[in-house]
Parts: structure tokens; sequence; C-alpha cells
């Protein structure tokens, strides 16, 4: 998979960047073009003959590349790169990725990369065990970055534990995985549902819920990763998904408006993904201007909204993967595996607001996938790495 791969490998400051030798040697060995940049700290670790060497390629450390003025153009390199790779990723240079900082070759190339981004970190056992430091993974990983995370073992300090650079053969691994998933869903179309539904009550006012939509754009950036074309059906949310020409973003507000948009786009589609928390009643009637305070109670009459879902899934054809989510307080299995039978689904998604991080507005979920065979219990993940899960077990689905 990795035969003409343009691969950007960042090498920073790290004892670990002696195994960016033996990297470079395995993914040009595979058939991948391989340029390297460099921090200035790196080369005290690896000089930049031996880098260049193994990749046949001059190594970039700064931005000016002579002395008539000729630059190396950070934005050219995260235009060319399929893959870009960070190995090792020193404490330093993740905590700039974190927090935007720009401040050499490396980092500008990152901030303007188009291309998807894999990083390794290494450090002493301490140092990644550090609140901060698991932070900063975090927030990458947030931001769509791939982590590899560091093996345990013997690290420079004398010391033994978590914290050592994946050795290159795994990296391999990682990165041959990578580029097989990318293309799996490749002329695949599929439809998600994502966020809450506002059902208006006045001009100002409404009946929802705290869903964030965190989940459903989660899902769509790992479809998009997997070569699909994604039809994004959003309820109101802060969430955002740029630059992507395979997208098609349809932003609603009630219940009704993502029905119509859903039963449109839902016969193209291969796939259909209902994380939205669609709200299950509506004002009766919505008055045309603002209620005004008057008496000590109000009472507004609700009317059971249109089962997006459950629609979906009796027009659904034999061709067609449905996947629903449930979130439920109590006798949650049981409640969602009749969601599963009566909505004609394929696989659904269960949350327990029982367990804490998961749920509306976290950055984390904790599920459990669901068929009419068996389940699979997921533990506490964050919402791209949980997408990437479902994503792995509906592929699964898709090619059986």
């Amino acid at each position: 998979m990795l035969r003409n791969k343009k691969i950007l490998l960042g090498v920073c400051g790290s004892i670990a960047a002696y195994k960016a030798a033996f990297l470079i040697r395995l993914l040009v060995k595979a058939g991948a073009d391989v340029r390297v940049i460099s921090t200035t700290s790196a080369s005290d670790f690896i000089s930049p003959l031996t880098l260049s060497t193994l990749s046949k390629n001059p190594v970039l450390t700064k931005f000016v590349k002579n002395e008539n003025g000729e630059w190396n153009n950070h934005v050219e390199l995260g235009l060319w790169a399929d893959l870009m790779l960070i190995a090792p990723l020193s404490a330093n240079t993740l905590g700039k990725m974190a927090n935007g900082i720009c401040d050499n070759l490396l980092l500008a190339t990152y901030l303007s990369a188009k291309c998807p981004v894999m990083v390794t970190p290494a450090m002493d056992l301490d140092m990644y065990a550090h609140p901060s430091t698991q932070q900063n993974i975090k927030t990458i990983q947030s931001f769509g970055n791939m982590v590899i995370d560091a093996e345990d073992g013997e690290l420079a300090s004398g010391l033994s534990g978590p914290g050592r650079m994946a050795e290159p053969e795994n990296i391999l691994k990682h990165i041959d995985s990578y580029f097989s998933k990318s293309k799996s869903l490749v002329g695949k179309k599929v439809l998600i549902t994502a966020g809450p539904t506002y059902e208006a009550i006045d001009p100002v006012r409404f009946v929802g819920n705290h869903s964030s939509g965190k989940m459903g754009y989660a899902l769509a950036k790992t479809c998009l990763k997997l070569g699909a074309e994604v039809v994004l059906i959003s309820g109101p949310s802060n969430e955002a998904i740029t630059g992507n020409a395979a997208l098609h973003l349809i932003k609603v507000q009630s219940a009704k408006e993502m029905l119509v948009a859903a039963e449109q786009h839902f016969t193209k589609a291969d796939i259909g993904i209902m994380s939205a928390a669609v709200a299950d009643y509506a004002p009766k009637t919505v008055a045309n201007k603002k209620i005004k305070k008057s008496e000590d109670t109000l009472t507004i009459e609700l009317t059971r909204n249109p089962d997006i879902a459950k629609t979906l899934g009796a027009k659904k054809r034999k061709d067609q993967l449905l996947i629903g989510f449930a979130l439920e307080t109590d006798n949650e299995e049981a409640n969602a595996k009749k969601k599963l039978e009566a909505k004609n689904f394929d696989l659904i998604v269960l949350n327990s607001l029982q367990d804490e991080g998961a749920g509306f507005a976290h950055h984390t979920n904790k599920v459990t996938l669901i068929t009419s065979k068996d389940s699979l219990a997921l533990p506490l993940l964050s919402k791209d790495e949980t997408a990437d899960k479902i994503m792995d077990y509906i592929l699964n689905l898709l090619n059986q």
C-alpha cells in the first residue's frame, strides 16, 4: 500500500531520533517517496546527512533555503504529502501543536498541511504520564490527528515504562493499515444525521436537548478519511468540518426539516447513520410573537414528532446499512435491542448516561455496539477514536 505514497517525515529533538533512520529505510524499501523536515534540536541527535542519504532527498530544517532568498515553502510541502508523520514527537513539539505555536518549519508545515497527520510520541515515562502531556495528546487527537501510542520498555534515563517511541516496524504497520483503510469507502455514499433538533415554541424559544453534535461530526470526519461521499444533516451545532469537497452539509432546525432532508438523500446512500438526538415532541402550535409572561404557569401542548430512523428503516433496501443510536438510563441493552428490531437497524450504538464521560457535550464517549447476533462494549475513548471504532465495525458488516 505504500508504493508511490508521499510521506513527509518530521523528526524532533529526542534520543529516539535515531529510529528515524530505520523508519526511513523501511518506508523507502516499501516504495514510498520520503522527505524529511528536522527541527534544529533533532540535528543534535541524528545528522541531516544520515537522513538525507537514506531518504535520497535533502533534509529541510529552516525556512530560508539559501543566501539568494529562496525558501522552503511549508504550504507546498503540506500539499505534496499523502501523509505527514512526526516520529519521534517530543513533548515540546506536542505542546506547540496543541496550542497552535509556530516557531519553526516543521510546525508551520503542520499548521498548513492538508494531508492527514500521524504522530509517535517519545519521552521519559514521567513526562509522558504528566497530565499536561496527556491533555495535549487528547487535544491534537480532537483536531483529527492520529496518535500511535508510546510503547512500554527501557528508556534512555535508565527507567522502564511507557514513553518509548513505537518501533519502526510497528509504525510501518500503522501507516500501511491507514492507507489500506483510507480507500475502504471510496465510491460509497454515507448519510449522517447529527446534533439536536430545536422545536419552536415562539420566535425566541424552543424545545430541545443538550446534544452538541460532536459524535455525528466525528463520524463524518472518519467517513471522509475513508474516502466516502458524506451527506451530513446537522441540527444546531457549533461543530464544523471545512475544506472537504466530498462533504455535503445540510443545516436544519426541526425534526420535520431533518426528515425531509433524510428521506431525500437516503435513497442514494449506501450507509445511513442516525446519530442525531431528535426531539421526540414538538409544540402543537407555534406562536407568531414572543409569548409574554402573564400567569404563574404556562401550558404547552406537545405533539409527537416523526420518527426519522423508523421511517428510513421501513424504506431500507437489502443493499443498504442503517445504523441507529440509543441513549438510555435504565435497562439499557434491552431497550437498545428493542429499537434495533423495531426500526430495522443493522447496528445500534448504545450510550448510557450512567457512564461517566459519556453522553451529550463530552469530548469522550463510551458505547456498546449491538447487532442481532452479538455486542461489543468499547472503553471510554475520545469521540474521534469512538468514531473510528464504530466505522471499523460498520466496515466489517459491509463486507459480510
